[in-house]
């Protein structure tokens, strides 16, 4: 591998540096809406992979989302790193907080703008409440079930102090998994921090800098340029969209009735995960 790239070289002195940037909500992935999971940024971040000289820069945006697709395309990052011998640069920019941190953890180095939000190592589950609203408009609701707690935090039945106990019980296990990434590819940097650090607070870049989170506040151009010299060629390798976005919405009219009707199902699909992506976002006042 290092014999190629020193061939590269030869023909070409400026070294290439991929950029990849992993924006959206983990795990919130609809055939037409964008988000991240590890089935549509695999492709991707291989050919990156592939095309890295000597490093790769990922950008990062992201509120955070599933903690098993968060996991997965760190891990991905981390194995590719290794094989490949290649250094990961990380950047954060509007938001890097719960799984998008954990994102921001597969970076060799970290870097953000002083106002980026970093952090949020925590667990969340989130509802809402029915059981006084379908006994007002007179809705009976019928569920059969086999197994007692198959309708452990139903929406429509009154909160059960058990369900709540089985259910922070398993974050606990999630946040401890959590925590213990961070303090391995952190080390020593968050160890004077580290009664603050997992209470799922987040910070400003700025802060995040100063307990050890990140390595410093800096833009991908800028710190490429410090590293490999102004002539560093930055090439962006985008995230492949699903095969329904790629396509404009008068296409739907060619579809045959069974293709509309998937088309109308997605459509649905990605009006909940909108709604659902904008409340994350929301959290950290984007």
């Amino acid at each position: 591998m290092k014999i190629v790239r020193s061939i590269k070289r030869l023909f070409n002195s400026a070294p290439l540096i991929p950029v990849v940037r992993l924006t959206g909500v983990i795990g919130a992935v609809t055939p037409l809406r964008q988000g991240l999971a590890l089935s549509n940024v695999a492709t991707t971040l291989n050919r990156a992979f592939s095309m890295a000289e000597d490093a790769l820069a990922i950008i990062v945006n992201s509120p955070g989302g599933s903690p098993v697709q968060s996991r997965l395309i760190f891990q991905r990052i981390r194995d590719l790193s290794r094989e490949k011998n290649i250094r990961v640069y990380m950047f954060a920019e509007d938001v890097a907080a719960s799984g998008g941190y954990m994102l921001l953890c597969a970076g060799d180095e970290i870097y953000a703008d002083s106002s980026s939000i970093v952090g949020s190592i925590g667990v969340l589950y989130s509802g809402f409440g029915f059981v006084d609203l379908i006994q007002k408009i007179g809705v009976e609701r019928r569920v059969h079930t086999a197994g007692e707690r198959k309708l452990m935090l139903d929406s429509f039945q009154p909160e059960n102090p058990d369900d709540i106990a089985r259910l922070k019980a398993i974050q606990a296990s999630i946040h401890e998994d959590f925590a213990n990434l961070v303090r391995d590819r952190r080390g020593k940097k968050i160890e004077p921090f580290e009664g603050q650090l997992f209470t799922g607070e987040f910070w400003s870049g700025r802060q995040a800098l100063e307990l050890g989170l990140i390595d410093g506040i800096m833009d991908v151009r800028t710190k490429m340029r410090e590293l490999y010299g102004d002539k560093v060629r930055l090439r962006l390798v985008s995230v492949e969209r699903g095969w329904l976005r790629r396509r404009s919405v008068g296409v739907l009219s060619a579809f045959d009735a069974s293709l509309a009707g998937h088309a109308a199902m997605s459509i649905a699909d990605d009006a909940i995960s909108a709604l659902e992506a904008r409340a994350i976002w929301a959290r950290f006042g984007f």
